[in-house]
């Protein structure tokens, strides 16, 4: 609990990207552009990604003990698996309505790379 408290943003991020992952989109115009799920897909990860190190460093320079290879798994490799697991879970869970593709995990760990 004392996490969420420190990285409340992320929270709110991680449990957004849940839920737009397993809702139905409307169709839009937008939809029509080319690779624009990829874009979204690495918007929404860089964006959380992003979050994540500016509370992280915010809460390290207000003492928080946070070292490297926690802060490497937490904020890069957790969100890869993740993505990973959403898109499993939508290719298998959702009954037709979402699917799941590796290049949505790829888009999302471009993301992640650059959050």
């Amino acid at each position: 609990m004392d996490w969420i408290m420190k990285f409340p943003l992320t929270a709110f991020c991680v449990v957004l990207i849940w839920y737009l992952c397993f809702f139905t989109p409307p169709e839009t115009v937008l939809s029509e552009v080319p690779l624009m799920d990829k874009w979204t897909h690495m918007v929404m990860y860089g964006g959380t990604t992003g979050v994540f190190w500016m509370e992280c460093w915010r809460a390290m320079s207000k003492g928080f003990e946070f070292t490297k290879t926690r802060r490497l798994v937490v904020g890069v490799i957790c969100p890869i698996l993740m993505s990973g697991l959403i898109e499993l879970l939508q290719a298998h869970c959702t009954g037709g309505r979402r699917s799941g593709e590796w290049l949505d995990v790829l888009a999302n760990t471009i993301g992640v790379l650059l959050g």
